[in-house]
């Protein structure tokens, strides 16, 4: 077998530019090895693979385009990625959606442990992790061949989006497993910025009480700070915000410049999703909310009072 040297990346994309998480993940590439090469597997994804040749210190972007892989079904993708494992000593996802689907699938078929969700890496064979939803970091040092790994990308910086000009080859696409087949997807529109990659976000708690609340208190505050929306898990449980704006440990992980908590407990499940933000801001009139203790400043009133007049003072 030829020693394994290289380290792969595989990208999230939307066949026209590369999403910024795999950034963070060619970050993290750059420190398991130097040669880091960046897979784009789907259909008609030219612009896609243009886009990654340009990631400084990428210095081969692999090209597998076919209508197999054009909506990046796990059982497709997965075995894509392990037809050209062989060259690699590891092989990282982003820690999203994508990484966290096909990540497990090709672990298991290359018979090797899963290390998920790195926040640091240590050496090329030893990474950090959090456990205990955060609140703990564990070394994981791995023996397997190629080490499999999901990154957090708000652990990691992104890497420059230009500063390359890294060969592209094209390398033979994976036929349909038909284990699977694509149904349709439903996409949220909004002119918002998207949730993970914010610089600010206003999130909602169970305390607003209604999905129309939610909106009429907190969307102002957000339209004038040009924010994210995001909502704890008991507000999305209980219907007042829709499922892809949850902050925490089962929704999305995000470290913006500033996070405004309204009506937010700060339960472990949703600090474990937002507690890396640069400034948390917190509302709450319940002074012994434990959200206070990780807040940078903290405001003891009611929300339904504080966002309106806060809105108005901008």
């Amino acid at each position: 077998m030829n020693e394994r040297t290289g380290v792969l990346v595989v990208a999230e994309h939307d066949n026209v530019s590369i999403r910024s998480a795999t950034l963070s993940a060619v970050t993290a590439a750059l420190q398991c090895g130097a040669d880091v090469h960046v897979l784009v597997a789907g259909h008609g994804v030219q612009d896609a693979a243009n886009a990654a040749a340009r990631i400084a210190g990428v210095s081969l972007v692999l090209v597998a385009d076919a209508p197999s892989l054009a909506q990046g079904l796990a059982e497709n993708l997965g075995a894509q990625v392990t037809q050209i494992a062989a060259s690699y000593s590891h092989i990282l996802f982003p820690a999203t959606s994508m990484g966290k689907s096909v990540a497990p699938r090709v672990a298991a078929l290359l018979d090797v442990a899963q290390i998920s969700d790195i926040v640091r890496v240590v050496s090329a064979d030893t990474f950090e992790r959090p456990i205990y939803a955060g609140n703990a970091i564990v070394a994981v040092r791995s023996d397997d061949p190629v080490k499999v790994v999901t990154v957090r990308a708000i652990s990691f910086d992104a890497a420059s989006s230009e500063g390359s000009t890294a060969q592209i080859e094209i390398v033979d696409a994976v036929g349909d497993s038909g284990l699977s087949t694509f149904i349709g997807r439903q996409v949220a529109k909004s002119e918002r910025p998207e949730l993970a990659d914010a610089q600010i976000i206003v999130s909602g708690g169970r305390a607003l009480g209604s999905s129309e609340r939610f909106n009429e208190v907190l969307t102002p505050l957000a339209d004038r700070l040009g924010a994210a929306l995001g909502a704890s898990r008991a507000a999305v449980d209980a219907g007042f915000a829709p499922n892809d704006w949850q902050v925490g440990q089962t929704g999305k992980i995000v470290a913006p410049q500033l996070y405004i908590a309204c009506g937010i407990s700060g339960a472990i499940q949703h600090v474990a999703g937002m507690k890396d933000s640069k400034v948390i801001v917190a509302i709450n009139k319940d002074p012994e909310a434990p959200i206070f203790s990780i807040a940078d400043y903290g405001l003891e009133a009611d929300l339904f009072e504080a966002v309106p007049e806060m809105v108005l003072a901008l």
